[in-house]
């Protein structure tokens, strides 16, 4: 049963594509085609380009660094009528590789792709995501806590709870203790 708005789009309609472009120059193609879809009319058919991005934290040095993050390095969605002239543009615009489609032809993601996609850019904007510095099996540093300055082996890292469990010899035992992402430095230089 097809979703009513995943009706294919029609001639002239407003429609997201894909471009497939050189990884790093995103947000140089975003200004360009913004700029020369001013300068030639055709502001009102490529009406969006969007660079799908998400914030991430990450620790360094035992401090929080938030980065913005491309989540598809290489890709980019543009909002646009396609026509002759957009099309055109598009494929003369340095630095694109092409449309994503079969055999390159520009084909209009379907509703539910693009709302996904869109979703998954309001759901990073919602949840801080936390790069980490370290894995498991990976001897990390305690910097916070009734550890403090211990040093332990990282057993298990759970995302969604933020919390790594790691092994701490205690007494010379080897004890799991579970502890906060931001309680772990990966700098073992002496403090």
């Amino acid at each position: 049963m097809h979703h009513p708005t995943d009706a294919p789009i029609r001639e002239g309609e407003l429609g997201w594509y894909v471009l497939h472009v050189f990884t790093g120059q995103e947000e140089k193609i975003k200004g360009f085609l913004e700029e020369e879809s001013k300068r030639l009319g055709v502001a009102d058919q490529i009406t969006q380009v969007l660079i799908p991005k998400e914030d991430v934290i990450e620790m360094r040095d035992g401090k929080k660094k938030a980065k913005t993050r491309t989540f598809f390095p290489g890709y980019m969605l543009v909002e646009m009528v396609l026509n002759k002239n957009t099309e055109h543009l598009i494929l003369n615009t340095p630095q694109v590789i092409n449309f994503v489609g079969p055999k390159n032809r520009p084909v209009p993601l379907r509703r539910h792709e693009v709302d996904r996609i869109l979703g998954q850019q309001d759901k990073a904007a919602d949840m801080e995501l936390i790069e980490l510095p370290f894995n498991v099996n990976d001897t990390i540093k305690v910097i916070d806590g009734p550890f403090k300055d211990f040093t332990g082996l990282v057993r298990e890292i759970n995302m969604p709870k933020r919390k790594a469990k790691v092994m701490v010899s205690i007494f010379g035992r080897s004890t799991p203790i579970e502890l906060d992402f931001l309680q772990i430095s990966t700098e073992l230089g002496q403090s």
